[in-house]
């Protein structure tokens, strides 16, 4: 009987585990996506604008 409590116990205490590493996969996921519009925005505009230190570059050949 006292190894159906411990095997029990420790089922439980793993469930804790679980919960925790389920959240920290969720953050991640929801921060990675939060990012990526902001990434590509930023891309779109400065393939739009073009890069300042390209244009000085040509200007000064």
């Amino acid at each position: 009987m006292k190894k159906i409590v411990i095997i029990l116990m420790l089922c439980l205490l793993q469930y804790g585990c679980l919960a925790v590493a389920i959240i920290e996969g969720a953050t991640d996921v929801v921060a990675a996506v939060a990012t990526a519009p902001i990434k590509v925005g930023s891309a779109v505009v400065d393939a739009a604008t073009g890069d300042e230190d390209d244009n000085k570059e040509k200007e000064d050949d």
